[in-house]
């Protein structure tokens, strides 16, 4: 590959250009159509929505926090995760040239995509080649993020995906809400209406009999309906947790034992990954696959976790291509606060302890990326300004850095790109206008005293009760609307200061 100039901050590997600065406009799932406050207000209506995730995050949540309590060196696990990833943020460029060195090595063939329409071009090509017009697929953040279903889907080809949360969402046709348990959003009701309406073999006279919404029915349902897939496929798509650049060796964790199909059955598997997942060492793994499975399914291990290294003649695959993606994580990696978001292990601990998250759930964020990991990871992929709103969409209560396998500072960052926002505008905002107002006359004590009497007439409006009215005019109804305004005290500070002093 020819040499290129490097977004400032790059990751420099000789004639390697491992990106552009964001990720393009129109292609994959990283904006949403509206900003995050009115999509939030529109999921806040939606009763059985909340009831749903509430459900199912103080489930996830509790089984999190009993098995990391058994654990008495878990904060130094964390540290550990940690200091690791920071590591390889820092060498991300010698580690990544390793692991396409040691994945060539032992038969596979590695594609570097720049962004996502590249990265599903390279996809579409290398299925075309095989002259499948069907894929399976893994569970995959990295493919979701680029769009590659509907990709594949505009050149003819049929994805079919196996995550049983993920085949729920496709048959219904809607869009994940959960970095692990993307149908989070629907309880099992909705999701027998799913299946009985949807697959194949619950149709017709020689349908079988009534679904039920037992989970164990649900479960054989779609396991009916998958090993056909399964056993005619000639190509699966997957992406990846981790990449070993010492040895070459990818894996993938999983609880359903999908995953383990699709990578051990068709002739071809073609794998998606960002570049942030390659740790440098095999023994580096040890650290991850103890913080990963209890932050994500609380569990001690991970029932099914595959690894493979490139192509063994007579086992499994005997064509591998494993597709390195940018998509904006260069971009990311040049800001050195912002670049702590690359550490994610994708655990999804943070959505199930955000107290915005559990009420709006994760299509609000109009992101693949939803709940306090998005809020910092999507707007750094595409540039701040194409998803100003995500860095407000927390209250800063930090329980998602408490939880964090990996300690990633969500807050600060969350913080820092609320300032990149503030400076970014070219025109001073109403925000701005009022806190000049506002610093002007707290510099003034003459100013002050007069606005801390005018400020007293606040009581006349409230009433008596605590707080002022939510219907106060503009502009003071954009805070009211949703935050409650104390009714200005009797006495300012420095007159019950004057008063005890007197006495």
């Amino acid at each position: 590959m020819s040499a290129s100039p490097l977004a400032p901050g790059a990751p420099r590997s000789g004639t390697t250009f491992l990106g552009l600065p964001t990720a393009p406009p129109g292609v994959g799932h990283l904006r949403g159509d509206r900003p995050f406050p009115d999509a939030a207000r529109t999921a806040l209506r939606d009763g059985q929505l909340r009831a749903n995730l509430g459900r199912a995050t103080t489930t996830i949540r509790g089984k999190r926090a009993a098995v990391v309590s058994e654990v008495p060196h878990w904060e130094q696990l964390r540290q550990a995760g940690k200091a690791l990833k920071a590591a390889t943020m820092a060498r991300l460029d010698e580690h990544l040239e390793e692991l396409e060195r040691q994945v060539t090595a032992r038969g596979g063939t590695v594609h570097w995509a720049r962004d996502a329409a590249e990265a599903n071009r390279i996809v579409t090509e290398l299925v075309r080649a095989t002259g499948s017009s069907e894929v399976v697929k893994v569970k995959s953040m990295a493919t979701q993020e680029i769009g590659l279903n509907e990709a594949l889907e505009a050149a003819g080809i049929e994805a079919v995906e196996t995550d049983l949360a993920e085949l729920i969402v496709q048959l219904g046709q809607d869009s994940p809400s959960h970095i692990l348990v993307p149908a989070i959003h629907k309880n099992r009701s909705e999701i027998r209406e799913i299946f009985s309406r949807t697959l194949p073999h619950l149709q017709g006279p020689g349908a079988s009999p009534g679904l039920t919404d037992d989970p164990r029915q649900l479960a054989m349902a779609a396991r009916a309906h998958l090993r056909e897939r399964f056993l005619r496929a000639r190509v699966a798509v997957s992406g990846a947790n981790f990449a070993v650049a010492e040895t070459g060796t990818l894996s993938v964790v999983e609880s359903e034992g999908n995953g383990r199909m699709c990578l051990t059955l068709p002739q071809t598997l073609i794998t998606v990954m960002g570049i942030e997942k390659v740790v440098p060492r095999w023994a580096d793994l040890g650290v991850f696959l103890q913080l990963l499975p209890r932050s994500s399914t609380g569990e001690r291990m991970n029932p099914y976790t595959s690894t493979w290294a490139g192509v063994t003649p007579g086992d499994g695959p005997q064509e591998f291509h494993l597709v390195l993606l940018d998509n904006g994580r260069t971009a990311v990696l040049a800001d050195e606060v912002g670049r702590e978001a690359l550490h994610c292990i994708r655990c999804s601990a943070c959505l199930n302890v955000c107290p915005v998250y559990e009420r709006t759930g994760g299509h609000a964020y109009g992101s693949v990326y939803p709940g306090p990991i998005g809020a910092v990871l999507s707007p750094q992929l595409t540039g701040v300004e194409d998803n100003a709103s995500l860095p407000y969409a927390s209250s800063l209560c930090g329980a998602c850095y408490d939880v964090c396998p990996v300690a990633i500072d969500i807050p600060s960052i969350l913080v820092h790109l609320r300032a990149e926002h503030v400076e970014a505008q070219e025109k001073p905002t109403a925000e701005a206008v009022a806190f000049r107002g506002l610093a002007r006359v707290m510099s003034s004590p003459r100013l002050w005293h007069l606005a801390q009497r005018a400020a007293g007439l606040g009581r006349l409006l409230a009433r008596g009760r605590p707080t002022l009215p939510a219907a106060l005019p503009p502009p003071a109804s954009a805070w009211t609307r949703t935050r409650d305004l104390p009714t200005p005290p009797g006495r300012t500070f420095v007159q019950q200061w004057n008063e005890e002093h007197r006495s």
